[in-house]
């Protein structure tokens, strides 16, 4: 197993919902803080890791958020059920019949998400999707009494219970949250590659918080650095399965990873134009040594890329994005191939494109 493969499969089986980072925090602290001239956390959670270069004041951001998609405990009625509700953006046809962990204050609670078997749904239910409002979760125990006795509460975050693993011996991963404790992968690899490295920019690797509910992590954090370069290090759909409409997803996995261009959410508004100063940088970066790249049109695809370039007095703000199937699912799919090839792009971009500080 290599080490990008490891620090994956290591930070999917950590539960980390937003707002309840702290667990794969203190995991991104053990694997960079020995490589990096200085680390901190802001009030939020945010950490900082530092690797300082021949120009202090040329500062670059390099984010990946820490969160993944989950479910917190809003009721628990008499006979033991627990009711709860959507961290994150989720589609409801996935969450019926799956195994889901508790996290609870003394440990983690295990239990099945339920609903009417099919032998007694009508006709009109078995079209559509059951609404998370209506399912339960069922923990095993007949009261509530006995449920508050394992420790449940309140306010307890929830996460999928999967395994994370290679596929038959391909280097394509599935896990829980790849999305995006594969970008913290890359992260890490980015920093203990830099550790030896003398730079021309001083580079921020953060571990962001809560971006799954709405980017709220990176612009904090930006504000507080004041970059002038951000780079979002996160997941986009990867297309390639069947129904995907290639001319909606194109990009592949497997194939490198890709170069934000374009990124828009009409829901809310959240998005990138990047400008093309910042994408030829690391298309020339990618080529002149040989990295393969795709490039990313999406449309619902917000990243903190959107917060990192508002922040403050505004920041030169793109994406890397690594290909991914089956997002904000109960499980998803990365290559371990485009993990490396992000890494290896980000590091060809921070060491040969961007050595003069006014470019």
């Amino acid at each position: 197993m290599n080490a990008l493969t490891q620090y994956l499969s290591e930070l999917d089986a950590i539960h980390g919902v937003s707002g309840d980072e702290e667990r794969v925090a203190n995991y991104m602290k053990e694997q960079i803080q020995p490589f990096v001239d200085e680390s901190f956390e802001d009030a939020l959670g945010n950490q900082f890791f530092v690797k300082k270069g021949t120009h202090p004041t040329f500062r670059i951001m390099l984010a990946a958020h820490m969160d993944e998609i989950g479910f917190v405990v809003s009721h628990i009625d008499e006979k033991g059920f627990v009711y709860f509700l959507p961290v994150g953006y989720h589609d409801s046809r996935m969450v019926i019949n799956q195994i889901l962990t508790i996290q609870t204050e003394t440990g983690p609670v295990h239990g099945i998400t339920g609903g009417k078997p099919a032998h007694v749904v009508t006709e009109e239910e078995a079209q559509r999707a059951i609404p998370m409002d209506r399912l339960h979760l069922d923990l095993g125990t007949t009261s509530r009494a006995e449920t508050l006795a394992l420790g449940v509460q309140v306010g307890d975050y929830i996460t999928f219970d999967r395994e994370g693993r290679l596929l038959n011996g391909t280097k394509v991963y599935s896990g829980k949250s790849v999305d995006n404790r594969s970008g913290c992968a890359v992260l890490i690899e980015v920093m203990k590659r830099l550790a030896d490295k003398e730079i021309a920019p001083t580079v921020y690797g953060v571990a962001t918080v809560q971006e799954e509910v709405g980017l709220r992590g990176a612009g904090p954090a930006a504000f507080s650095i004041q970059p002038d370069i951000s780079l979002a290090i996160d997941v986009i759909f990867a297309g390639g399965t069947p129904g995907m409409d290639e001319r909606i997803s194109p990009i592949e996995l497997g194939a490198g990873p890709a170069i934000m261009m374009y990124d828009w959410t009409p829901s809310n508004g959240h998005g990138n134009n990047v400008p093309k100063k910042l994408t030829r940088t690391l298309i020339k970066a990618a080529e002149k040594n040989g990295i393969p790249y795709q490039r990313e049109v999406v449309v619902n695809g917000g990243t903190d890329a959107w917060a990192m370039s508002l922040a403050g007095k505004g920041s030169l703000a793109g994406g890397i994005s690594l290909p991914s199937r089956y997002i904000h699912s109960a499980t998803g799919i990365v290559h371990m191939d485009d993990l490396e090839h992000a890494v290896q792009l980000i590091l060809a971009f921070v060491e040969e494109a961007l050595t003069d500080p006014q470019k």
